[in-house]
């Protein structure tokens, strides 16, 4: 894609790498499908560096006004999907 990831200056380049795993899987949810246990493992190392709901949803927000893709949606369906399942979202 041809934008570029809301990330935050005071992350770390491990931090903003995993921020971005996120989001690329997130986009493959909607582009091709994604198996759901990597992505909810990707989720759960994201809410390590954005604990804050208020600002997961910013981010998350800034993301997909730039993409198109909801994260929102996507770790919604992940939630909603048994364990094994590949997760394909519709945009």
């Amino acid at each position: 894609m041809e934008y570029q990831y809301p990330i935050e200056p005071d992350w770390s380049t491990e931090e903003i790498i995993d921020v971005i795993k996120f989001f690329e899987y997130v986009e493959k949810a909607y582009e091709s499908g994604v198996d759901r246990d990597i992505l909810l493992t990707v989720y759960r190392r994201f809410k390590e560096i954005v604990p804050s709901k208020a600002e997961e949803k910013r981010i998350c927000g800034e993301f997909e006004e730039i993409s198109g893709y909801s994260c929102y949606q996507t770790v919604k369906k992940v939630k909603e999907t048994a364990p094994g399942q590949k997760i394909k979202m519709k945009k």
